[in-house]
């Protein structure tokens, strides 16, 4: 196990050091949302851009800064949303959720998780799952959601422009 640890320790290291998708796009027509969390100062910007036609990202650009966390699972929500539907991206944002919600349901006494595991299951994670041992340290769940509630708020936000 320690192995599988270490590997997921270099992704998020080099997802931190080499962030993908990195800069900014011009607004309009990309949507620029923010997330900020005021506990430990670590912020997020998401450019986003979507086909209207299509409903898919077209493009994707990040900023902000903080901790390795934040930073390394902001990267890496960039990467794997790229060029993906709408609707498959939501699925992503429930499954990264799930994921990292499982541990703390079952410390709050909220059941054993299996609800959680429905919104993982079928849904392809890839680099994303590194980012699981970051339920061990509950404080630190904040920062690797932190890019996923603003894609979320975007994505509505954009959804909201549209009707």
């Amino acid at each position: 196990m320690a192995g599988l640890e270490d590997l997921y320790r270099e992704i998020i290291l080099d997802h931190y050091r080499s962030p993908r998708n990195r800069g900014e796009l011009a607004v309009p027509p990309a949507h620029k949302v923010e997330g900020f969390n005021p506990l430990c100062g670590d912020e997020v910007v998401l450019y986003l851009e979507l086909d209207p036609d299509s409903d898919t990202v077209t493009d994707i650009k990040i900023g902000g800064q903080g901790c390795s966390i934040s930073q390394a699972s902001t990267s890496m929500m960039s990467a794997a949303i790229k060029g993906k539907p709408a609707a498959e991206v939501r699925q992503l944002i429930r499954a990264f959720k799930a994921l990292m919600s499982i541990h703390e349901s079952k410390l709050e006494g909220e059941g054993d998780g299996s609800d959680l595991a429905a919104e993982l299951a079928g849904v392809r994670l890839g680099d994303l799952e590194a980012l699981q041992g970051v339920v061990k340290f509950p404080v630190r769940i904040k920062c690797a959601t932190l890019a996923w509630n603003a894609l979320q708020q975007g994505l509505e936000d954009i959804e909201t422009a549209d009707a």
